[in-house]
């Protein structure tokens, strides 16, 4: 009787919301039922009513991300885009204000204490932690990056791209985008034979073999996961590169001796705040006077205050714990500050974030596509912990809520730099090929 009561307030409160929010989609109840009754194409389903305990104990974006991964809660009829495009329209805040809050407390109590049988799924959290030594980065590296190559090969490019591919054309499929994105990166850094290239956070390789192949260099990356070496060294001897190109387990802050040229892409994140200054002066002991260093990393839109930044929102603490523990985003100005402070010389800073917003569709995309090949390789959770990162990832490129840059600086000296004059050399004719 009481299970029915609840469930019977629960329903008309969930009618309320669906009139006063003027929502394009419904819900399904762990019962069968539909709010509405003839419910729209798009719908929410909550699968027990444990998660409505589990969101009065704990009303927190992690306690959604849980209940979703864990499949408490999902969507039906459309895919995770498809639900972000039927957000009511104007600002919820405001449509909120008109809600009778004291139907939706009555209907809500009754589950305060009830049985939530909410776990956490600590199998896909990372620590966190972010000090700055070898031994963290390396666990938090391996966290996200060692899921396995075979998963990774499931949304990526040919190549194996983790990175922001760049598009001449909206159209243009993934692989011609990261191939376009890989020559790009070359010529910003001016490559030409006899050049010394390190790629710190070098992924699979990618860049380093076609930096070799196609720009006559010599070529060393390093990175802080075993998976992504073993694939990588594998790579270099089928392109037949060994006597050129290089992939390390190593931290790059460890590095001797110096390159001409140095890369990092999408690694930078990985750093933290507190720990630039020692990363910027490492890439400056590394890099020849002059030479040229292209930084290629995710930021936060800047605000009036450091204070005001560095308070996170709920859900870039959730991709934090999830997804990438041990990660801080900056913003563009700290970003160019540090080199600056460093000796470093700003030339170029080029906004990337619509690419990135088509990049993570495809992945997303490429993924779902294969979503019985992802579970079978790393479970459910996992999968869906993944499909809805790539989604909201690429939601907030799109929206404006995450941006990406890259910056070219040469390490200062008290003459001219040797740079061009115009960005004409950055850009090739259409029936040039690289």
């Amino acid at each position: 009787m009481q299970a029915t009561w609840r469930l019977n307030s629960l329903k008309n409160a969930l009618e309320h919301i669906h009139s006063t929010m003027q929502l394009k989609f419904g819900f399904r109840l762990w019962d069968g039922t539909h709010v509405p009754a003839n419910p729209p194409t798009a719908i929410i389903a909550i699968n027990d009513p444990g998660v409505i305990s589990a969101l009065m104990r704990r009303p927190k974006i992690e306690t959604l991300v849980d209940a979703w991964v864990q499949k408490r809660i999902d969507i039906e009829g459309v895919n995770l885009f498809e639900m972000a495009e039927l957000r009511p329209a104007g600002k919820v805040s405001k449509l909120a204000k008109k809600l009778n809050r004291r139907l939706l407390v009555k209907a809500a109590l009754p589950f305060l204490f009830a049985p939530s049988k909410q776990r956490t799924s600590s199998d896909i959290k990372g620590e966190g932690a972010r000090d700055g030594s070898e031994t963290s980065n390396k666990r938090n590296i391996a966290h996200h990056y060692d899921v396995s190559n075979e998963f990774y090969a499931l949304f990526l490019d040919e190549q194996m791209l983790y990175t922001c591919a760049y598009f001449t054309k909206a159209e243009n499929t993934l692989d011609q985008a990261q191939r376009d994105k890989l020559d790009m990166i070359c010529r910003k850094l001016r490559l030409e034979p006899g050049d010394h290239l390190l790629d710190i956070g070098c992924g699979w390789g990618a860049l380093i073999c076609h930096a070799a192949e196609h720009y006559g260099v010599k070529a060393k990356g390093v990175t802080l996961s075993e998976q992504q070496v073993l694939l990588g060294r594998k790579i270099i001897a089928e392109r037949g590169l060994e006597d050129r190109v290089s992939i390390e387990l190593q931290d790059f802050s460890k590095l001797t001796g110096t390159f001409t040229k140095i890369s990092s892409i999408g690694m930078f994140e990985h750093v933290g705040l507190a720990n630039h200054e020692g990363y910027f002066q490492a890439v400056k002991r590394l890099l020849e006077p002059r030479g040229i260093y292209l930084h290629h990393a995710i930021t936060r839109p800047g605000k009036r205050t450091e204070k005001k930044f560095r308070k996170k929102p709920a859900e870039y603490k959730a991709l934090i714990r999830y997804i990438f523990p041990g990660g801080e985003l900056d913003h563009i100005g700290m970003s160019l500050r540090n080199l600056e402070a460093t000796g470093f010389e700003v030339h170029d800073v080029e906004g990337w974030r619509e690419h990135y917003a088509y990049t993570t569709s495809h992945w997303a995309t490429r993924l779902v596509a294969r979503k019985e090949e992802a579970i079978a390789l790393v479970g459910e959770e996992t999968f869906r912990m993944w499909a809805l990162y790539l989604a909201g990832v690429s939601l907030a490129f799109e929206r404006g809520s995450a941006q990406i840059f890259q910056t070219v600086a040469t390490r200062k000296t008290k003459s001219f730099s040797g740079m061009p004059l115009t960005r004409a050399s950055l850009y090739k004719r259409e029936n040039e090929t690289c």
